[in-house]
């Protein structure tokens, strides 16, 4: 295959090289037997100063399955190590491999990467392939995320590379390029914590300060700092998960991004039945990271990084650990801020104002947990309740609350305009709802029909638009929620 014949504005950088050497390791992508390139986001290609068009099917397709390279590029796999359900392990990138950091014609750096594209050092007797169905998934789960202004890795392509790969059974191996702000994590600072000199830690920690909080360049408590910094990403991060019924899976540290952005989108899901101890991963048996979880898991997972950061906190280590409490105790009251304040909008209140607006949040929720409602319905049943939705609470108690929720967002400073202009920049219309997210990688990974899945990509890229009034059908039957309320739907990391 020969190479691509221009460059289509590739600028790396490789900043990341610049720190310890064990931090990461030299490794080529795996060529691919036969590739073809099946997704490609023209958009995201756009913002990062890149253009395609030039290129033959042929280059794209070599390009983007790792056959052959940018020449700027200096591929590495990433070290680092992680809690995995609360136990300490040793990591790294498996699949994974680091093309460079693009620089964009505005000066921001995002990491290239490619998933799927064969072993590395830290593959641990993995295959470092992917399957074209899980590639199709976080392709189709972080794009939506996205939609949802949530922050989140961005796909920039998938390519089969035509070749097999076993799981359960067999499926086609497919790259995914992934495009992130970095892939630091609280298990980057593990790693360096434990297995490398206290000048490397110290170079990590002013490197992601250099990289994603540079306010902090000149601070004397640079840690400290970072580690409040941090926090407040996490909490508006999980906030929005939550709001959105998003579930995580896997909120190991190793997949806890100090940028703030969602990575990894194996076991994920969106709760459809409202419930709290709703998990949907195949390996979370104890629903560790259930929806309702998820906030103290985020503080467990800072707690982690706080430990991490002792030694560069102060060298009394009393002290240090002193310090770094005193900004985690903060976690519960600012977390419950950012929710109700979140919550708030989503019922069209402007401003929380005392424990009786958070009350209406609580009761809300409380009553569609008893009648297991929709939780994305139930929300814009409040916006229009004429609206033909399935899965909404009913009742009297429904009925009442209802009222209180109305009579409060009259008090808002715009009334019942600002309300609904709330309510529908909060409340998504459409979310990937897991039965047609199923149909759509089915149909596109083993039927080669991608029909589907582009329609419902373009629909979820735009999930706060509500419909024409002669809209009604794909954009209507994306609200219903699953017959069986997902029943014992499982969802896989792919590994």
């Amino acid at each position: 295959m020969p190479e691509p014949t221009l460059n289509p504005g590739w600028n790396f950088q490789t900043t990341y090289q610049n720190l310890h050497p064990m931090m990461f390791s030299q490794v080529k992508p795996q060529p691919a037997e036969s590739p073809s390139l099946v997704l490609f986001n023209d958009g995201l290609a756009a913002e990062l100063g890149l253009v395609f068009s030039e290129l033959s099917s042929a280059e794209k397709a070599a390009l983007f399955s790792g056959s052959e390279l940018p020449e700027q590029a200096s591929p590495i796999a990433q070290a680092y190590a992680g809690h995995q359900f609360g136990q300490f392990t040793m990591l790294g990138d498996g699949r994974a491999v680091l093309l460079g950091e693009q620089k964009t014609p505005g000066g921001q750096l995002f990491d290239i990467q490619f998933k799927g594209s064969g072993r590395t050092p830290y593959s641990r007797g993995g295959d470092g392939r992917a399957t074209l169905y899980s590639m199709l998934r976080e392709y189709l789960i972080s794009e939506a995320m996205h939609g949802l202004q949530i922050p989140s890795s961005r796909s920039l392509a998938v390519a089969e590379t035509g070749e097999q790969v076993y799981r359960t059974r067999m499926h086609k191996g497919a790259v995914l390029t992934r495009v992130s702000s970095s892939h630091i994590r609280v298990g980057t600072f593990e790693f360096a914590r434990r297995f490398l000199p206290a000048e490397a830690l110290e170079q990590l920690l002013d490197y992601t300060i250099d990289r994603h909080f540079p306010e902090l360049t000149e601070s004397s408590q640079k840690a400290l700092d970072l580690l409040r910094s941090a926090m407040a990403l996490q909490i508006s991060l999980i906030t929005k998960w939550m709001s959105a019924g998003f579930i995580h899976g896997v909120m190991n540290t190793d997949n806890m991004a100090l940028s703030g952005e969602t990575i990894d989108y194996g076991p994920c899901a969106f709760m459809n039945r409202f419930n709290p101890k709703t998990t949907f991963s195949s390996i979370d048996a104890g629903r560790r990271y259930a929806w309702g979880n998820q906030p103290g898991i985020a503080k467990w997972n800072l707690g982690v990084l706080a430990g991490t950061l002792l030694p560069l906190i102060d060298a009394d280590p009393e002290k240090a650990k002193k310090s770094a409490l005193e900004i985690l105790e903060n976690f519960d009251e600012l977390f419950q801020q950012s929710w109700y304040s979140r919550m708030a909008a989503k019922l069209g209140i402007a401003e929380v104002k005392g424990d009786g607006d958070r009350g209406l949040t609580d009761d809300f929720l409380k009553l569609m947990q008893q009648q297991e409602s929709d939780f994305t319905n139930s929300f814009l049943y409040l916006e229009n309740s004429a609206e033909l939705l399935e899965g909404v609470p009913s009742g009297d108690g429904f009925t009442a609350l209802i009222q209180k929720i109305r009579e409060r967002q009259l008090q808002n400073p715009g009334g019942e305009a600002q309300a609904r202009q709330l309510m529908q920049s909060h409340n998504p219309f459409i979310i990937p709802r897991n039965h047609q997210v199923e149909k759509a990688l089915t149909e596109a990974a083993f039927k080669d029909d991608y029909r589907f899945f582009h329609e419902l990509l373009s629909e979820l890229k735009q999930p706060y638009r509500r419909p024409e009034a002669s809209e009604a059908g794909l954009r209507r039957n994306l609200t219903a929620p699953p017959e069986d309320g997902d029943g014992d739907y499982r969802t896989f990391c792919g590994t």
